[in-house]
């Protein structure tokens, strides 16, 4: 079976990234070799700044807001085996425990939890090569995609913002499921532009 390649867009500010992250995450235990996901970052910040303002990655007010992305870009190109656990954990902390993810300490605290090397990992970010991906990643959705918000869907040349309004709560063969259905829609029906139920269920 050929394996599926596809992108998603994340920033963990985004209560809707987090529950697609969630969904591949999962998902990926049921899909052994079948998935093939690049995780790429992208500021939600950067969309709001005004034309000729200072982009987020050249403003040092904004480099606490940018850290936990950075950080998330410096664990998944150095140490790609902890990336999920860290990608889910990062989220949590933002979403679930309610914790600043703009704090050194609570980002720290993630990375240790997860047998991270904090120094090292910041180590990586202060040196530049996150914050550069970070630019590069996020310009290169915009200029290719038009990409403008997360989490969005990069797949066989579409790119579809997409969102869940649930979680997987565990059950990754639904996860699987689920993904693989967003799949089939942003490859193989790139017609449906727009489809979006006007009451969410409780």
């Amino acid at each position: 079976m050929t394996a599926r390649e596809f992108a998603v867009t994340w920033d963990y500010r985004c209560p809707f990234a987090r529950n697609f992250a969630e969904h591949v995450l999962l998902g990926q235990t049921e899909a052994d070799d079948d998935w093939r996901v690049r995780w790429v970052p992208f500021s939600l910040n950067q969309t709001k700044v005004a034309e000729g303002g200072t982009d987020v990655w050249d403003d040092p007010e904004m480099a606490a807001t940018r850290m936990a992305v950075e950080v998330g870009i410096a664990v998944r190109d150095g140490w790609p085996d902890a990336f999920p656990a860290v990608h889910r954990a990062l989220f949590a902390a933002r979403h679930d425990h309610g914790l600043d993810i703009r704090d050194h300490d609570v980002v720290a605290g993630v990375l240790a939890t997860h047998g991270l090397d904090a120094d090292k990992v910041f180590n990586e970010v202060l040196d530049g090569g996150p914050r550069d991906a970070f630019r590069a990643e996020h310009q290169a959705a915009v200029a290719e995609h038009r990409v403008f918000g997360v989490p969005t869907v990069i797949a066989g040349g579409q790119a579809v913002f997409i969102r869940l309004v649930h979680r997987p709560a565990g059950d990754a063969a639904e996860a699987r499921a689920t993904v693989e259905r967003c799949l089939d829609l942003v490859t193989g029906w790139p017609n449906l532009n727009e489809f979006k139920h006007t009451t969410i269920p409780h």
